[in-house]
């Protein structure tokens, strides 16, 4: 099978059961991978793109002048990203992802220190058919990133070559202005910063088009949250952690279905004691209030991943348990195949590692 495998019912179990590939690869400049990654999710991006507002050659000269102006490290790569289909205009503005459509995730992350140093752990939760499932290692611009690949060349979460860790969490607001999608904002963090206050910097810098909670951590154990929001300033927080609100509660439907302040209280007890290690975030993430196992409503812990700075590693796991270390170094490409279903998700098997021929067929 390949890295992007189609989706199938299980027949494991009765009720619902979603089987999904995830891939972990690796790529120094945007070659055969990135080739692999468009063939698999542009066709469904794009259709949702262009159902929700599509492009102008207004809108795309108004994102190209915003790249420019916000993110000028960025305009190479989006550049070289976009050849990859020099026929499809569309693929440039989605990628340059300025006043995208609004979109929403519900998430839990926290940064932590025990006595292996910093780290960064997080809980995703979106429809785990919507979720690209991809780990990809990029050496694009000259600086090694690691991350979760949302939105085809932006992130989720991720960690670069100095040591600085970034998550991303809905913030809980409904209203949208003119900015940027908060995945390309995660990897224009990785990709131009080396520590927290960098990041912190960026982030005060550039507009974000909706309201999202991002934490940061590096390898010092230095660690904040900063709220973005279409129509306030940027407000730091020097709390390690983060679920899917801001100020107060401002969505109160949505406030009570993902359970965000049951979350930051469970978080807020638990860090007031003692910063967790590993082990006991891990244990809290695994169980409700974080992990939520509602696939039926379209929504529910798709992943949980940790990322150790000073190790330069990252583990991503399930609601089993188990997972799988990556090196940032010596990356070794796999594919894990995930079960999810009313229990939870589980890793079916060990991974399979891929060979230079299979990662390049």
């Amino acid at each position: 099978m390949p890295p992007f495998a189609p989706l199938h019912p299980s027949q494991a179990r009765p009720g619902y059961a979603l089987h999904r590939r995830f891939a972990a690869l690796s790529e120094e400049r945007p070659a055969e991978t990135w080739e692999s990654l468009l063939h698999a999710h542009w066709p469904g991006w794009r259709d949702w793109y262009l159902a929700r507002g599509g492009t102008t050659a207004e809108t795309t000269r108004e994102a190209e002048r915003a790249l420019r102006r916000h993110m000028p490290e960025m305009t190479k790569l989006i550049d070289r990203l976009s050849a990859t289909l020099p026929d499809d205009p569309v693929l440039r503005e989605f990628l340059t992802f300025w006043c995208p459509p609004r979109y929403l995730v519900s998430c839990t992350q926290a940064a932590s220190e025990d006595a292996r140093g910093p780290f960064l752990m997080r809980n995703y939760d979106l429809d785990p058919a919507l979720s690209e499932a991809t780990l990809l290692r990029s050496n694009w611009r000259g600086k090694v990133v690691m991350g979760m690949v949302e939105g085809l060349a932006g992130l989720s979460d991720g960690m670069n070559q100095d040591g600085l860790a970034v998550s991303l969490s809905f913030g809980g607001r409904v209203g949208t202005g003119r900015g940027f999608g908060i995945p390309l904002l995660i990897r224009y963090v990785l990709e131009t910063c080396t520590d927290v206050q960098d990041g912190l910097d960026a982030l005060r810098a550039v507009p974000c088009h909706m309201s999202y909670n991002v934490t940061l951590t590096d390898r010092r154990g230095q660690a904040a949250t900063v709220f973005l929001s279409p129509d306030r300033p940027p407000m730091v927080q020097f709390t390690p952690w983060a679920t899917n609100h801001q100020l107060g509660v401002e969505w109160p439907r949505h406030g009570r279905i993902s359970a965000t302040l049951e979350r930051a209280q469970s978080l807020g007890l638990m860090f007031a004691r003692n910063p967790p290690d590993e082990a006991t975030l891990q244990s809290s993430f695994l169980t409700p209030p974080f992990f939520s196992a509602k696939y039926r409503a379209g929504y529910g812990t798709v992943f949980s991943i940790v990322y150790r700075p000073v190790q330069g590693t990252a583990r991503l796991f399930w609601g089993c348990g188990t997972g799988q270390d990556w090196q940032m170094p010596a990356f070794a490409p796999a594919t894990l195949d995930v079960e999810f279903s009313d229990l939870g998700s589980r890793l079916l098997a060990a991974p399979t590692f891929l060979t230079d021929l299979q990662r390049t067929a």
